[in-house]
């Protein structure tokens, strides 16, 4: 179930009046947009708001063949403009912001949809540039959006509601603020209106901006068309859009929740299958300390049954503790000069991998062959040396691979099953001596920092069944998984 269609489905439901049922004992719409009306026109008078220039006259309603879509008899078409005042921010300068104090600069950052980040990367001013610039404080209920983001990807626009803060809050350049003329305007409602797919689509098609940042202005704004229910029925949206969110949020917690427990659940059989408890012994299989033997007599492999204290646990008879060094090695990546890269595969080029070109954002480099002094096969393993990505493990593509990530070399063929290897490092036994290691995230891990951690060697046969079977069970969860992605 794709939660967030369905929270834009009932959303669009909403802002076309088939959310609810009408009830035609509420007072019409156009009857309360003429209160607002003469409300608007009395906070000008006074000097409260401005008229924009836009609206020196109240917008009309759009004739029928103009409107964005049909609405029921009983709503009304307004402008933006026409029952809300618009008021832009302030351009804070970066070298008055001060640690802490009562006046809170609100930045694009802190705007999220639904969401007002006060303690994220806060910034204040002191109390003398806050009481100077009290124009830009926020009130209670006003509606912020921000007003610039990437251009062409929708990355904006984001809109919240000012909820009874404590501190005052300043309104910075760039992020917009919707005040009511009235509370006859559903303050919930508007929210819920300004991000149906209806208001995106309008206000996008308005967008300005370079090649790289997209902005909204004020005006396109406030020309907005709104269609606006009754009073008692935006009430009666605004509960039912609540009730089927809180429903969604029900959804997509227990969503989380079975990532969490499959996630746990993989770790569970990873532990299981390196203590030897996976799978079954069979007492047919080759011995590890007889395969050793037999692969390479002369093998100067540090080795030992399972049952001396330095070792992390027991293990079956017919396993072995091997330092890791002694199997097995690792070899860091190498580059050429950000001047060799190329964007498009050329002849006697070849392509270099990072870490970001295993996820889901891959930006494709090339390098030439001749440069390229560390080199991976389809298949081989890597391990992340660096910083967010340190224990990340990746199966190799065939190309070179770059100083993040590490290849794990076998010294020895036919005495480890590279899968069982590749579970081996996925499992806590190797991610927690990981982080042990005394080194900082950021500088990574050499050969020499895995001197003191060992590996858990199975006869060669059970190390295939091990892997069979944890690739039989890990399909049923990445397939469970796959549901709730959908």
């Amino acid at each position: 179930m794709d939660t967030k269609k369905l929270r834009q489905k009932i959303l669009d439901l909403a802002i076309h009046g088939k959310l609810v049922p009408q009830d035609p004992n509420d007072e019409p719409a156009s009857v309360l947009l003429e209160r607002i009306k003469a409300e608007k026109e009395r906070l000008i008078k006074e000097g409260k708001i401005k008229r924009s220039k836009k609206t020196a006259k109240t917008s009309d309603t759009p004739h029928y063949g103009n409107v964005p879509f049909d609405i029921p008899d009983n709503w009304k078409w307004c402008k933006l403009g026409d029952i809300v005042n618009f008021q832009g921010g302030y351009a804070y300068k970066s070298n008055t912001y001060v640690n802490q104090s009562d006046w809170q600069v609100i930045r694009i950052g802190n705007v999220k949809n639904d969401n007002l980040v006060l303690d994220t990367q806060p910034v204040f001013v002191e109390e003398v540039i806050g009481r100077e610039t009290k124009k830009y404080l926020l009130q209670k209920d006003d509606i912020l959006f921000t007003m610039t983001g990437t251009k062409g990807k929708r990355d904006y626009f984001y809109s919240v509601k000012v909820p009874s803060v404590q501190k005052k809050l300043l309104l910075n350049q760039r992020v917009g603020c919707l005040r009511r003329f009235s509370s006859e305007v559903n303050i919930d409602f508007l929210c819920f209106a300004l991000k149906g797919e209806y208001v995106l689509d309008a206000i996008f098609s308005t967008e300005t901006g370079n090649v790289s940042q997209g902005n909204i202005g004020s005006e396109n704004t406030l020309n907005l068309d709104i269609a606006i229910p009754p009073l008692a029925e935006q009430r009666r949206i605004v509960s039912e859009i609540e009730r089927w969110f809180s429903l969604i949020d029900i959804i997509e917690n227990g969503k989380q929740d079975l990532q969490t427990t499959i996630k746990q659940a993989k770790n569970k059989i990873l532990d299981l299958a390196i203590h030897g408890k996976l799978v079954p012994q069979d007492q047919n299989d080759e011995p590890a300390s007889e395969l050793i033997k037999r692969i390479n007599p002369k093998a100067e492999i540090t080795c030992d049954n399972a049952h001396n204290k330095k070792f992390p646990y027991e293990i079956p008879d017919t396993w072995v503790w091997c330092s890791h060094n002694s199997i097995l090695d690792i070899s860091g990546g190498a580059q050429p000069a950000k001047s060799f890269f190329e964007t498009t595969p050329k002849p006697n080029y070849i392509r270099l991998y990072q870490i970001r070109d295993y996820g889901e954002s891959p930006v494709p480099i090339y390098i030439p062959i001749n440069l390229a002094s560390k080199q991976t096969e389809k298949g081989d393993i890597l391990l992340a040396r660096y910083g967010g990505s340190l224990g990340k493990v990746f199966h190799a593509e065939q190309g070179a691979y770059n100083v993040a990530m590490a290849k794990v070399i076998f010294k020895y063929e036919n005495l480890i099953y590279k899968e069982y290897a590749y579970y081996y490092y996925l499992s806590d036994l190797y991610q927690n001596k990981l982080k042990e290691i005394s080194r900082t995230a950021q500088a990574g891990f050499n050969s020499t920092d895995f001197n003191d951690m060992y590996f858990p060697l199975p006869p060669f046969t059970e190390q295939k069944r091990i892997v069979a079977k944890i690739r039989k069970v890990f399909s049923v969860f990445d397939n469970i998984q796959k549901v709730l992605e959908v």
